[in-house]
C-alpha cells in the first residue's frame, strides 16, 4: 500500500552480529554464540545415560521390565523401541524429539539406538543434539521358562480333559477353537493322553480360565482338587498342586440317540430316536421323521446322563435309488431339510441281492437318483440299548439316512494336497503310552475325516480359523476342482498365514522406525 502511495519504504534486513569466541557473522541469539561453540562450552547430553543392560529371556524373547514385569517384543519393533526409551534415567531433562533404531547384527547382542533431545542453555537459547545410546542385551531366563526347562512338571494346576468315546474327532475341533482364541497361551505344557489331553499351568488362575472357556464351547461336568505339596508354618505358607478334571460328553455329531422316556416327555414326546446334529455349549437334536428339534444344555444332559445308540463308525453305506420329496424346504436350527421318501439299498447288497429299503428322511434337498449316502441300519443292528426297551410297541424304523456320501468322487482325488490348512497345538506324545503305529494310523483316518467334515460342513468351520497352503499349486487347483462335484472349501475363506514379526519389521521400515515426542 505504501509503495503505490509513492511513500517510501525502509527495506527490514536481518542484523548480523559476531560470535564472542571466533568472531564470525551469525544471526544473534540470547547466548551470542555460534551454534559450534555453543556446543563446545554445553553439553546437553551430559548426565544422559549411554551404556545400559537389559535382561531378554532367549526362551519366549521377553524382555525385563524390572521389577518383575515381562513384555514381549520382536527385534526393531515399536514395543522394544517404547521399552528402551523407557530404560534411561533423567531423560526428563531434557524434550526429546526422536529416536530411532541402528542397524546391528542380530546375534551381537547389542541394540543401538540414536535419540535427538533439546535443552534451554545460556539465557533461553535452546539447543539441539543427537547423541547414541549401546544396550547391552544379557540372556536370562524368566521364572516360566526356568521352571520349565528345570523340570516340565513343576506345573502348578493341571486340567485333565476327557471323553469316553472311540474317536479324537471332538478334540481335532476342539483344538482349533482353542487356538483361534488362544485359550491355552499360557499352558507350559500339553501331552496327549488315552481318551484325552493334558494342561499344565504355573498359575491356577490360568486353568480356572481354560476350563471356563472350555465350559463356553462343549457341554462338560468338571470337578477340582488340590493335594499339598509344602509347607512353612512360621510363616502361614501353604504350597498347593490343583487339579481339574473335566468330562466333555460322550455324545458326537451324527450320532444315532434313544432318548430316556422321562426326558423325551419332558421335551414334548420327541423322538425318541433322534440325531444328533451339533454341538456346543449344548446338544442339537433333530427327529429325522418329524423334523421336530431341541437343545439340551450341559446341566439337562448330565442329569439324564443318555449315551448314543449308534456312533458314527457304525454307518452303513447306501445307494439312492429313487427319491419323493413330500414338503417344502424347512430351516431347523438355521439348517435347511427337505422331508422325503426315498428308496435305498446297500452298497454292499447291490447286485447280489435285492434287498430294498423304503426310508422318510430329512435329507431331501441333498439326495437324488445315484447318489450315496450315509446311514444307521437298525435293520440288522444289534443294539443293547436300555431306554429302547422302555418304550412298548415302539416300531423301528429299517434305515436312518444321516448324511450325503462323497466317497466314490473323492476315490479321484486321493493323494492330491488340499488348497488349505489347520495350524495345530505342541502336543506332546509319549510312545510308551500307545500302542504305536496302530494307534498311529488310527489317528491319521480320524484326522482325515474330520477335514472332510469341514469341507462338508460350512457351520462346522465357521467358528475355526483355515489358512492358505502355500505349497499347493494353481495348476493343481485347477485339476482338482475340474469336473469335481466335491464339497471343498471356498478360498475366499482362507486365511493368509502371516508373520506378525514380519509384517511389524515391514511397516518399521516405512516409517523410518522413529518415535517422535
Amino acid at each position: 500500500m505504501a509503495g503505490e502511495a509513492g511513500m517510501f519504504t525502509v527495506q527490514q534486513t536481518v542484523g548480523s552480529v559476531l560470535c564472542c569466541k571466533c568472531g564470525i557473522l551469525m544471526p544473534p541469539n540470547a547466548a551470542n554464540m555460534c551454534v559450534k561453540c555453543l556446543r563446545s562450552e554445553v553439553d546437553i547430553t551430559e548426565g544422559l545415560q549411554k551404556h545400559v543392560i537389559i535382561i531378554h529371556c532367549p526362551e519366549c524373547d521377553c524382555y525385563l521390565q524390572p521389577p518383575r514385569t515381562w513384555l514381549k517384543a520382536q527385534l526393531e519393533s515399536k514395543e522394544l523401541l517404547t521399552f528402551c526409551v523407557k530404560r534411561l534415567k533423567n531423560l526428563n531433562k531434557v524434550r526429546l524429539i526422536h529416536a530411532e533404531f541402528i542397524w546391528t547384527e542380530p546375534h551381537s547382542k547389542r541394540i543401538k539406538v540414536k535419540l535427538r533431545v533439546q535443552k534451554e542453555v545460556m539465557n533461553g537459547a535452546v539447543l539441539e543434539q543427537a547423541y547414541m545410546v549401546e544396550y547391552v542385551v544379557q540372556d536370562q531366563m524368566c521364572e516360566s521358562c526356568s521352571r520349565v526347562q528345570a523340570n516340565p512338571d513343576q506345573w502348578v494346576a493341571a486340567v485333565q480333559l476327557r471323553q469316553h468315546v472311540s474317536h479324537r474327532r471332538t478334540f481335532f475341533y476342539l483344538e482349533q477353537l482353542i487356538l483361534k482364541h488362544d485359550a491355552a497361551v499360557r499352558a507350559i505344557r500339553i501331552k496327549q493322553m488315552d481318551r484325552g489331553i493334558d494342561f499344565f499351568f504355573a498359575n491356577r488362575s490360568h486353568a480356572v480360565k481354560f476350563v471356563e472357556f472350555i465350559q463356553k464351547v462343549v457341554p462338560i461336568k468338571s470337578r477340582n482338587d488340590k493335594q499339598l505339596v509344602s509347607q512353612d508354618t512360621k510363616s502361614n505358607n501353604y504350597n498347593y498342586k490343583y487339579t481339574f478334571s473335566v468330562e466333555i460328553c460322550p455324545i458326537c455329531r451324527e450320532d444315532l440317540v434313544c432318548l430316556p422316556p422321562k426326558l423325551s416327555s419332558s421335551l414334548g414326546n420327541l423322538g425318541p430316536l433322534v440325531i444328533c446334529t451339533k454341538i456346543s455349549n449344548s446338544i442339537a437334536l433333530l427327529d429325522p421323521l418329524t423334523l421336530r428339534h431341541c437343545f439340551l444344555d450341559a446341566e439337562q444332559y448330565w442329569r439324564a446322563s443318555f449315551t448314543c445308540l449308534l456312533s458314527s463308525k457304525q454307518l452303513v453305506e447306501y445307494i439312492v435309488l429313487d427319491v419323493d420329496p413330500i414338503s417344502s424346504e424347512v430351516y431347523v436350527g438355521g439348517s435347511k431339510y427337505v422331508m422325503a421318501d426315498v428308496q435305498v439299498a446297500r452298497v454292499s447288497d447291490f447286485g447280489k441281492n435285492d434287498t430294498m429299503f423304503m426310508v422318510r428322511t430329512h435329507l431331501g434337498h441333498l439326495l437324488n437318483a445315484g447318489d450315496y449316502a450315509l446311514g444307521y441300519d437298525l435293520h440288522a443292528a444289534n443294539s443293547n440299548d436300555m431306554e429302547i426297551d422302555k418304550y412298548k410297541g415302539l416300531v423301528m424304523p429299517e434305515v436312518i439316512l444321516v448324511k450325503k456320501s462323497y466317497e466314490e468322487r473323492r476315490q479321484k482325488k486321493r493323494g492330491k494336497p488340499r488348497a488349505w490348512k489347520l495350524k495345530a497345538l505342541p502336543i506332546e506324545v509319549d510312545a510308551s503310552d500307545t500302542r504305536g503305529r496302530v494307534d498311529e494310523e488310527k489317528m491319521n483316518k480320524e484326522y482325515e475325516q474330520f477335514l472332510r467334515d469341514l469341507e462338508e460342513q460350512p457351520e462346522l468351520r465357521f467358528n475355526i480359523s483355515l489358512y492358505r497352503n502355500k505349497e499347493y499349486q494353481a495348476s493343481e487347483m485347477a485339476s482338482v476342482t475340474d469336473g469335481e462335484d466335491v464339497p471343498s472349501v471356498p478360498l475366499e475363506e482362507l486365511l493368509d498365514d502371516l508373520k506378525l514379526s514380519d509384517e511389524e519389521g515391514g511397516d518399521e521400515d516405512h516409517d523410518d522406525g522413529g518415535m517422535q515426542d
